[in-house]
């Protein structure tokens, strides 16, 4: 049975949850409230090493019954976006919890810096290298935080991962994974979008240059043939990353991030917490 969801989000034309009444109460309250979502200030959560990867993880010291796997855009831990979106998830009341993909080695800042060579990066961070950190991760939640169900977040790079690991491309389908989010992924293909198997949520931007219509078209496409519940949520005014590191200063790209984040949470809440799937 499908599930597709196609919203055009245009601004200015969705309500969305802003705090009050319904965040005093959070237990009761259906979707994520835009206070949770932090853009400025320092990360608050810790570090640790599990298995030689730095777990960056929040929301407290122990799992909640569904807790987050984030996993960050090509700027990875060194980024305090990452942090602080990871944060946001924390302050949701998810335990979250995001790996050091790149072996302290990320993404310059600057892409343009001199001797740093994005396509050679890239080669070198592949499925291969990346799928072993992210099961690690999940392990780490489950063995050692005591996570019962896992709800994955992907950004950009992490997109293609969270993606990867709501699937069997991985070989992680199901294996403690419930519920898949992904904002702007990139590098995906065909076949990992077809071996999707759990619910997957994914957020897109019409100024994305990694996701043009035709590929955007492509992804839904491929989303549709799967026989898992799915949404593709497209958003006006939003280039690549805008759900990471928007310009919250202007009213678009706020209302884009903003609605993002709203969207992972009310996936997870769904298909991970209340109507986990299968």
């Amino acid at each position: 049975m499908h599930y597709p969801s196609f919203t055009f989000v245009l601004w200015g034309l969705a309500a969305v949850a802003t705090g009050g009444e319904c965040c005093k109460a959070k237990a009761k309250c259906p979707v994520a409230s835009v206070s949770d979502l932090v853009n400025t200030g320092n990360p608050v959560g810790k570090s640790e090493v599990y298995e030689n990867v730095t777990m960056y993880y929040t929301g407290g010291d122990n799992a909640t019954d569904v807790s987050v796997l984030f996993l960050t855009d090509i700027y990875g831990l060194a980024s305090p976006e990452n942090k602080l979106l990871a944060d946001s998830f924390g302050r949701a009341g998810y335990f979250t919890v995001a790996p050091d993909l790149f072996n302290g080695s990320p993404s310059p800042l600057d892409m343009n810096a001199p001797g740093f060579n994005q396509t050679r990066f890239l080669d070198s961070h592949g499925p291969p290298e990346t799928d072993p950190i992210v099961a690690k991760a999940v392990q780490y939640l489950r063995e050692v935080r005591g996570a019962r169900r896992v709800a994955v977040a992907g950004y950009c790079f992490g997109g293609r991962y969270a993606l990867r690991f709501a699937g069997t491309t991985a070989g992680a389908g199901r294996n403690g994974v419930h519920a898949a989010f992904a904002a702007h992924p990139s590098g995906w293909t065909a076949d990992e979008i077809a071996a999707v198997a759990l619910p997957a949520s994914v957020a897109l931007g019409d100024l994305d240059e990694l996701n043009p219509p035709d590929k955007r078209h492509e992804l839904e496409a491929l989303l549709a043939n799967t026989t898992a519940p799915w949404q593709a949520d497209l958003y006006s005014g939003a280039p690549h990353g805008f759900a990471v590191r928007a310009n919250v200063s202007e009213p678009q790209p706020r209302f884009a991030k903003e609605t993002a984040f709203i969207q992972a949470v009310r996936w997870f809440e769904f298909w991970a917490k209340g109507e986990p799937y299968r």
